[in-house]
């Protein structure tokens, strides 16, 4: 596995300074420390030995660091009643010290005053007159003294007092912090014994051994199996609903000259011919030039320079603690969160970055075939989360009235309009429109629910897509993404669910499952899988691939029923030939890591451009400060903006309630270039593009757009 992943796939800890290390064949070692046991495998003996020598040494480290710790400190306990003994013999002293001061007061006072009257006495004598002022002197100078001495005395009873007040407070919030600690450690080890009874019924649990994994292959081929027969799922299975539906099946690789007689032990329930897989004239053959090609092909049209970096990301401290203890007890939603947490793009900008790949919609219009034209509208339907898998920053909210143009109709054909419709609940309504032969609009509604390890992000709403010559109408929605570890630890992106893609037109669909990260599991990370089926059912294409790198398409030339799996169910067995790649993540740019992981074309969304909307998102002022790096005069820009948006909702709010007085009709916030309809497919009320923007650009009229900046 990668550095990353196993970053996030710990499976707990062993106390190597009480462990012992234990070899029992040529590559697999043993670490046991009481009731927890690992079995680790190294490739060969020389890393077995490497490895063993390893951990001699870290167990001979954490025995040293175990005694150095022992003679420091002893037992906590002692340690605490120590602490109060220490405390409550401090008081006392300052007690004892303070009634010393108050004797040494009274005395003072008693002989001072002695001291007065006898210079008193002195003064009444008949001395000479140099005499006399000397002993008014020493008077004056012995009230004083006095007077100094009461002073001091009050502020030692001061700062007595002070101290048995705060001490009071300090011993309470101690006493606290203990029972918080104390109730933490229990939890762990709770967690800790439960972590490792969920390890022991995996390993015991039929099933998981190699012989009981349903996979098959053949001499000539190799098998997938887009759904194990084991539950192959770790302790968070919980967290993803199952899906019934998916569908399971087995793919085995045929060769096109032989692939009736590697299937003759096959029952064809339906069967394809390997001709139709024409590597000179399908549009799929182009497809296997991949991403690259087609970035290279890009730099040879002749097209305005974009920029290739931003200003680096500053590395501001944070500190957690002081944001979390201001939101307890508020609304999500209504949380001002700083700018630390945000990249410098809108979510507008962020939906706009789905149209990376859209190269893959202007090769589906020159698909003849609606099946083969499913394929690579399920290949860009996966190409959208490719940007995720680094971006674990949140983009920034949008203002309700909110635009944002992308105008690439010279050179890639296509120009989109993004516009924030609703503020509660958030929703951006987006317009695509091709010169090259598709038209893509959706309307997104962004759900979250936080569950303590992990946040969920759930996206509402339909995506619709539709080629001009053809009229097939495409539609499906997004999967969840999931955040890990919003607490503690590396935070990481996984998606998770399934997509399921219709052409209203002809009928055809396509399943994809998008499988969910399990550190228990044998599949690659981030894997995604699916079928397309047309009409009758019958499936012509097998998808595969990860959401974060390239999919690939199969060509299916026969399929049967295979054997049950232990759920039930009838496994599938497609005979496909060689799969073709028809999409491919471009690499980052250089840097990427330290310019928030901004692919290339996120890296030109937020460049400023002329004649946009004034309420385009570059015009964002706090957006504009942070990607320069002024994060403080971005949060105090970013607080403005929200205050601004929440005094023009309490208008809106008050003229809603005159307008119920009054028995009127109050229509509310009505969005700018879309309009609502309900939609002829899927029946849903959402905004459609309804036009002018373009035509405002041209006149530079923007005398409609509200003043949200």
């Amino acid at each position: 596995r990668t550095q990353a992943e196993m970053a996030h796939t710990c499976r707990g800890t062993i106390n190597l300074s009480t462990a012992h290390i234990d070899t029992e064949d040529s590559c697999n070692i043993v670490l046991s420390n009481g009731g927890r046991t690992y079995h680790l495998k190294a490739n060969s003996e020389v890393e077995r030995q490497r490895w063993v020598t390893a951990l001699e040494l870290a167990k001979a480290k954490a025995i040293r660091m175990r005694n150095n710790q022992s003679d420091d400190s002893g037992d906590e306990e002692p340690a605490s009643q120590s602490d109060k003994s220490e405390l409550h013999g401090t008081l006392k002293t300052l007690s004892s010290k303070l009634e010393d001061l108050s004797t040494c007061n009274d005395l003072i006072a008693k002989h001072g005053a002695a001291l007065q009257r006898s210079l008193s006495e002195l003064e009444n004598l008949k001395l000479p007159a140099e005499s006399g002022e000397k002993i008014k002197a020493v008077n004056e100078r012995a009230t004083l003294f006095r007077i100094t001495s009461n002073a001091m005395i009050n502020a030692c009873r001061d700062f007595l007092d002070l101290a048995e007040t705060h001490s009071r407070k300090w011993q309470r919030a101690l006493q606290y912090e203990r029972e918080q600690r104390i109730r933490l450690e229990e939890t762990i080890e709770q967690l800790a014994k439960q972590h490792n009874s969920l390890e022991r019924a995996c390993r015991g649990a039929p099933g998981l051994s190699a012989s009981s994994t349903g996979i098959t292959s053949t001499a000539k081929g190799s098998v997938q199996s887009a759904k194990g027969e084991a539950s192959d799922e770790d302790e968070e299975t919980e967290y993803f609903d199952a899906m019934e539906d998916a569908p399971a099946f087995i793919t085995v690789t045929a060769d096109p000259k032989h692939h009736r007689r590697s299937g003759s032990n096959l029952s064809g329930a339906s069967e394809g011919h390997p001709e139709d897989w024409n590597l000179e004239d399908s549009v799929f053959e182009s497809s296997n030039q991949s991403s690259y090609n087609e970035s290279t092909c890009k730099d040879l049209l002749p097209k305005k320079r974009r920029r290739t970096r931003i200003p680096d990301k500053p590395n501001y401290s944070l500190n957690l603690w002081s944001i979390m203890k201001n939101c307890i007890g508020k609304e999500l939603s209504k949380i001002p969160m700083p700018v630390n947490f945000n990249e410098p793009l809108s979510m507008l900008q962020r939906l706009t970055e789905d149209l990376e790949y859209h190269e893959l919609l202007d090769k589906a219009v020159k698909c003849e075939s609606s099946t083969e034209q499913m394929c690579f509208v399920a290949a860009f339907s996966v190409s959208s989360y490719s940007t995720t898998v680094h971006r674990t920053a949140k983009p920034f909210n949008p203002l309700l009235g909110e635009t944002y143009e992308l105008d690439r109709l010279e050179e890639f054909g296509f120009r989109s309009l993004c516009e924030q419709v609703s503020h509660h609940p958030p929703a951006a309504a987006h317009h695509v429109y091709s010169k090259r032969g598709w038209t893509l609009w959706q309307e997104i509604t962004i759900a979250s629910k936080f569950r303590g390890k992990y946040l969920s992000i759930m996206p509402l709403g339909a995506i619709h897509l539709e080629f001009h010559s053809s009229g097939n109408h495409y539609v499906w929605r997004k999967v969840t993404s999931t955040v890990h570890n919003i607490i503690v630890g590396k935070l990481w992106i996984d998606q998770s669910g399934e997509i399921e893609i219709v052409n209203h037109k002809s009928k055809d669909k396509c399943q994809l499952k998008f499988t969910p990260y399990s550190y228990f599991s044998r599949d690659v990370p981030r894997k995604v899988t699916g079928v397309v089926s047309d009409a009758d059912g019958k499936a012509h294409y097998v998808m595969s691939g990860t959401w974060d790198e390239k999919m690939e398409c199969s060509k299916i030339v026969q399929s049967s029923h295979g054997s049950t799996s232990t759920e039930g169910k009838q496994k599938t067995v497609y005979q496909t030939l060689s799969p073709k790649v028809l999409w491919k993540k471009y690499p980052l740019p250089e840097n990427a890591e330290n310019m928030y992981f901004f692919s290339d074309l996120a890296l030109t969304l937020n460049e400023p451009e002329e004649r946009v909307a004034p309420t385009d998102s570059r015009l964002r002022p706090d957006q504009r400060l942070m990607e320069s790096g002024r994060w403080d005069e971005a949060n105090v820009e970013k607080q403005r903006l929200e205050e601004k948006q929440r005094a023009v909702r309490r208008r809106r709010e008050a003229e809603a309630v005159e307008a119920l007085e009054e028995g009127k009709d109050y229509e509310g916030y009505i969005p700018l270039w879309f309009e609502r309809k309900v939609d002829a497919v899927t029946g849903e009320l959402i905004c459609v593009y309804k036009g002018g923007y373009w035509e405002a650009k041209d006149k530079q009229d923007w005398s409609t757009c509200p003043d949200i900046f």
